[in-house]
């Protein structure tokens, strides 16, 4: 069986593919561009992949393919009517990275709400030796428990966060954006009641016609003057141009985003030039990407394609 995995820098320099060597014959590429998959799948019976796009125009000439094992939960760039049509599996990994990503959203909101970048350099900066206390009230901070958190997107990961919230004390409410997915476990609001009522709200939700620009000028406005707004989902759920313009107008407290509308983010994205810095966080898509979650990313990938061939359904797709 020949494997060909046409990403491998997706998952990171650290991780070992080996593993994948006891199915049959790997060959690994760092990146594939879109001139080269043709070439590279031509005669592979399984495809490893998690951003390259597959589709009727390249997929046409893997006259082996049987399986596309895909190193990430989203398959928006595999042509799955083609796949269906022309008896190719598909498989994704699902639930890899809701620690890893729930994790993240604390390490940002800390990082902001807690002021923790200026009051490190403040101490390196020489400002306390400098100093005639012990103390340094100049930048005040305020407490997680009493909060109030909306949770935009109840899934997993969503609800691995409102669990974590609530042992710092916070009150969890959520807002479903299909009006379909219901939860017993916290209040549900309305997304106008959502935005006015939470002091944080962070998205997990997908993008789709439902989430693009869920966040715009006119939604950033009803916010609180102080809170903070936390991006996990997908770029294209918050608008980043109304983002920079409610932050330099203090019409919310802070921002932290992990994802962007165009990644790796653009030189000249208004996010990158705000007038008070110290309000915006950005990070480069790694939530997902602690070391854990990359260790069981792999390992999931690899019973996909294992139970495949033994003719067992595991994370199918198609």
């Amino acid at each position: 069986m020949k494997i060909v995995i046409l990403d491998a820098k997706t998952l990171g320099s650290d991780m070992d593919t080996s593993i994948f060597q006891s199915l049959g014959a790997v060959t690994e590429f760092q990146l594939t561009q879109s001139g080269e998959v043709v070439e590279r799948i031509s005669d592979a019976d399984v495809i490893i992949a998690n951003k390259v796009v597959l589709n009727s125009g390249n997929l046409a000439f893997a006259k082996s393919l049987k399986l596309i094992a895909l190193t990430a939960t989203g398959y928006n760039n595999v042509d799955l009517e083609f796949c269906k049509s022309h008896g190719i599996a598909v498989s994704n990994v699902a639930g890899y990275s809701t620690e890893s990503v729930a994790q993240h959203t604390f390490s940002m909101l800390f990082y902001l709400n807690s002021s923790l970048r200026y009051f490190d350099e403040y101490v390196k900066s020489g400002g306390y030796s400098d100093s005639d206390t012990y103390w340094h009230f100049y930048n005040p901070w305020h407490e997680l428990s009493g909060k109030h958190w909306g949770i935009v997107g109840l899934g997993e990961i969503g609800k691995s966060v409102a669990r974590k919230a609530q042992m710092f004390g916070c009150k969890i409410s959520y807002f479903s954006t299909s009006g379909k997915n219901h939860s017993n476990e916290y209040p549900e609001l309305t997304f106008g009641e959502l935005l006015s009522d939470c002091d944080i709200i962070s998205i997990h939700s997908p993008l789709n016609d439902l989430t693009k620009n869920l966040f715009g000028e006119k939604e950033l406005r009803k916010m609180k003057k102080n809170a903070t707004l936390i991006n996990m989902g997908r770029g294209g759920i918050v608008d980043e141009f109304a983002l920079a313009k409610a932050l330099d107008n203090d019409e919310i407290g802070f921002a932290a985003l992990d994802v962007l509308s165009c990644e790796p983010i653009l030189a000249d994205n208004p996010l990158l030039s705000i007038k008070n810095p110290d309000k915006l966080l950005i990070t480069p898509h790694i939530a997902w990407a602690s070391v854990e979650a990359r260790t069981r990313l792999i390992f999931e990938v690899f019973e996909n394609i294992n139970e495949f061939f033994k003719g067992k359904l595991r994370n199918r797709i198609v």
